[in-house]
C-alpha cells in the first residue's frame, strides 16, 4: 500500500478560487474560505444579472415606443394591438431602434396599422 497525499490538489483548487476572487474587497480575496463564498455569491448574482438584462432591456423598449407613440396620437398597448391584429411582425427591439434612429418611419408604421 502507498499513502496517498492530497496536499497538490488541494493546493491548485485554492490556486484556481484565489485566482478568480482578485480584486474583490478585503478579506473575500486573500482567505480561501471568505474567497469561495464570495465567488459562490458572485456567481449567483451574474445569473441573476443576466436574467434581469432581459427584463430590464425589455422596460427599456416599452418606455422608448410609448414615448414615440404618444408622439404619433397612440398609445403602446394600441399600437402594440393593431400591430397584432395586422399581423406586423416586428419585436419590441426593432421598434424602439426605429423610434430613436428614424422616426419618420416609425410613424409610417404607425399610419399603417391605424
Amino acid at each position: 500500500m502507498v499513502r496517498v497525499k492530497r496536499g497538490l490538489m488541494t493546493r491548485k483548487r485554492h490556486k484556481n478560487i484565489l485566482k478568480a476572487t482578485k480584486g474583490y474587497r478585503m478579506l473575500n480575496s486573500r482567505v480561501f474560505s471568505r474567497a469561495k463564498n464570495a465567488w459562490m455569491k458572485a456567481g449567483t448574482n451574474a445569473f441573476i444579472g443576466r436574467k434581469r438584462k432581459k427584463r430590464d432591456f425589455r422596460k427599456l423598449w416599452t418606455v422608448r415606443i410609448n414615448i414615440a407613440a404618444r408622439e404619433n396620437g397612440t398609445t403602446y398597448s394600441k399600437l402594440i394591438n393593431a400591430l397584432y391584429n395586422k399581423k406586423v411582425s416586428l419585436n419590441r427591439k426593432v421598434l424602439s431602434n426605429l423610434a430613436i434612429t428614424n422616426p419618420g418611419v416609425f410613424s409610417s408604421v404607425v399610419k399603417f396599422v391605424k
